[in-house]
């Protein structure tokens, strides 16, 4: 079964619980495993508007075994975030669930949906520390 990695954070609300839920539905998706989840880090925002800096993240990552296709993933995952109360309205707003996935085993892609590996998670403490702590480490990120 291949192996995924989704970023986890929340800057809204109750972000633990908001976590909570993320990792409880992440684990509940059909043809799908938790191996691992990260610890959680309070994060300052990145790329986002000014009038959201002060609205700090906490984040985590979580490494799955997965049969469903990456495209399926991603739209799981946004049920997920919209049953978490998500509303995209401002690019990088505010958020009570931000779930990405970062990795996904042997698949390469760049689409307007979705582009794997994700392409700023290098440049990123933010994932990279909870990468770390699942044991993945700079080089997954540059899949070829």
């Amino acid at each position: 079964m291949p192996r995924a990695v989704i970023a986890l954070g929340s800057n809204l609300g109750d972000r633990e619980a908001f976590l909570d839920f993320a990792v409880s539905q992440i684990s509940a998706l059909p043809e799908t495993q938790l191996l691992r989840a990260a610890q959680r880090r309070e994060t300052a925002p990145v790329d986002v508007p000014p009038e959201f800096a002060d609205l700090s993240f906490l984040n985590s990552a979580v490494l799955i075994e997965t049969e469903l296709p990456p495209l399926r993933l991603l739209s799981e995952l946004h049920a997920i975030e919209a049953q978490a109360g998500r509303v995209r309205t401002v690019r990088n707003g505010p958020r009570p669930l931000d779930l990405d996935i970062i990795l996904y085993e042997g698949v390469t892609c760049d689409t307007p949906e979705l582009t794997l590996p994700h392409p700023r998670a290098a440049q990123r403490t933010f994932v990279l520390e909870p990468l770390a702590d699942l044991g993945i480490d700079m080089s997954h990120l540059h899949q070829a």
